[in-house]
């Protein structure tokens, strides 16, 4: 009898045992479905190398390399309120910043369009800036210098204590940048040059914005942007001539041109351009000798991304320019157009941001007729 009670003991907590594990296996499943579902994903139409997740409380911010996204350069989770709980597998950071400092000058647009370049307080060069703004403020000593974009000047940054340091993923590894993280100092790494199309770059608008909780602003800016980059392809589709571009120049016996995969390729393609090496399939540069060169681009109708500024000087730098059809017919553009003396130049800061504006430039140097009122804007046609 005693041994029949004892049984009967053991099998009730067994049942109860078994209930109470089905019941936790139960509350987990539940708990983490739910915790599946309780960050809603942002829409990204272009960008492949970043994602903006939200939650009612946080959001979640990851950058991953664009083609691997096991490879991820950072995770942040941004709240309004100190007192909010974050989970512990990345940066937490509170938004919206009050200051950045940045090392590249291809995030000064995005932060110009959203309306914060305010709140740069450091950059790398300064120099070399063509936001009039950032170099005013510069002047004045509200910008400060930190150096080398690979070598930021960690005890000026450190001084400065700006809320976020925002770098490309170029220099992740840094030394430098790990005794900045170690410090306080969050890194985000703003990977736009990683995108393949103008658009993917351009995207990264959103990214910038929800650190300022202006994610909204970003959005509009953002179609807006594509909006008039595909009125400008459209447009170019209808050509019946293609004019052949040719592109770079000489550098040291090297003369780099643009992928076939490349943003750059595609930037042609969409303007209505035949490009001689669009159906290469490498989106890297492609390094030829001067006589390879001539050999491709000798009968090129158009040379774009010269780097000098009157076919004199091209001419000066090596006589052999002149054999070019595009030089002896003097269709040879610069990219010049909005530089400053000290070596600050626009197309490589705002254009990251308006690919709409640098395709209609495009437009207007191959095809002039089609775009009547548009000045060019980075572009310049030198004599």
């Amino acid at each position: 009898m005693v041994n029949l009670l004892k049984n009967k003991l053991i099998l009730s907590v067994v049942s109860l045992l078994t209930l109470f594990i089905l019941s936790c296996e139960h509350s987990n499943k539940v708990a983490s479905e739910a915790s599946e579902t309780l960050l809603l994903q942002d829409t990204l139409k272009y960008a492949q190398g970043f994602a903006i997740a939200r939650s009612d409380d946080y959001v979640c911010v990851t950058v991953c390399h664009p083609d691997d996204e096991k490879k991820m350069y950072g995770k942040y989770y941004l709240c309004k309120n100190d007192t909010v709980k974050t989970p512990t597998d990345g940066a937490r950071i509170q938004i919206p910043l009050n200051s950045i400092a940045t090392a590249s000058c291809t995030h000064f647009e995005f932060l110009q369009l959203l309306g914060e370049i305010e709140k740069i307080t450091g950059i790398c060069e300064p120099k070399r800036a063509y936001n009039p703004t950032i170099r005013r403020r510069a002047t004045r000593g509200l910008v400060l210098d930190l150096g080398d974009s690979f070598n930021i000047n960690y005890e000026k940054l450190l001084g400065l204590k700006p809320s976020a340091l925002m770098v490309s993923g170029l220099e992740q590894h840094d030394e430098n940048q790990v005794r900045i993280f170690r410090s306080g100092i969050p890194i985000l790494y703003n990977n736009e040059w990683m995108e393949k199309t103008l658009l993917g770059r351009a995207e990264w608008i959103k990214f910038v914005a929800v650190f300022f909780d202006k994610s909204s602003k970003a959005d509009s800016i953002f179609k807006q942007i594509e909006t008039e980059y595909q009125k400008a392809t459209l447009l170019a589709q209808h050509a019946d001539i293609k004019p052949v571009i040719m592109a770079g120049t000489d550098f040291r016996g090297t003369w780099y041109v643009p992928g076939g995969k490349s943003y750059v390729a595609e930037l042609y393609r969409n303007g209505g351009g035949k490009y001689v090496f669009e159906n290469e399939s490498t989106t890297a540069s492609i390094p030829l000798s001067f006589e390879a060169a001539l050999q491709n681009f000798s009968h090129a109708d158009v040379w774009l991304w010269c780097s000098c500024n009157s076919l004199q000087e091209l001419k000066a730098i090596n006589e052999k320019h002149a054999l070019f059809k595009a030089f002896q017919s003097g269709n040879v553009y610069s990219n010049t157009n909005r530089s400053t003396p000290t070596g600050g130049n626009d197309f490589w800061e705002s254009a990251v941001a308006r690919p709409d504006i640098l395709l209609q430039d495009v437009i207007k140097a191959l095809h002039p007729e089609w775009l009547p009122n548009h000045s060019l804007y980075y572009l310049k046609k030198i004599n």
